[in-house]
């Protein structure tokens, strides 16, 4: 059964992932058109945002490595925290994306991310509450 929980997670961060990629490459499309691209960071430090970028990027891929290779109840709980938080960043993300008018396909890939992640939530809290079931039937009752 916790194969099932750890392949579920691996595949619904993989179609994150995708889906993240997928939202940044729609953000460049115009550039092969001969189209102006969106400059929402004009003026900020890009250092800051490669490096969020990056670390956006990177820690769902280290945890599609951990949850293959690591079971233990820390994990687990740190897992489904981060995946709330990603979840929160996105919520933010789409409104963001609404209140400054993206194109509708932009919305729409957010929205799928947002469901996407809501489900990796789900599937975490499930996969942390056989973990917690499993101790419970292990201690006997005094």
């Amino acid at each position: 059964m916790a194969n099932r929980y750890i392949a579920q997670i691996n595949a619904l961060w993989t179609a994150f992932l995708l889906g993240t990629l997928f939202h940044t490459d729609l953000g460049l499309m115009p550039l092969f058109h001969d189209m102006a691209v969106e400059h929402s960071h004009a003026g900020e430090n890009l250092d800051a945002v490669f490096g969020f970028m990056l670390f956006f990027f990177a820690i769902p891929m280290v945890l599609i490595i951990l949850t293959t290779f690591t079971q233990s109840i820390g994990f687990q709980r740190s897992h489904f925290g981060i995946t709330v938080v990603y979840s929160v960043l996105n919520l933010g993300h789409l409104i963001a994306d609404i209140a400054v008018s993206a194109p509708w396909y932009q919305l729409i890939l957010m929205v799928l991310l947002l469901a996407i992640g809501l489900l990796l939530n789900l599937v975490s809290f499930k996969w942390l509450q056989k973990r917690y079931h499993r101790q419970r039937k292990a201690i006997p009752a005094a």
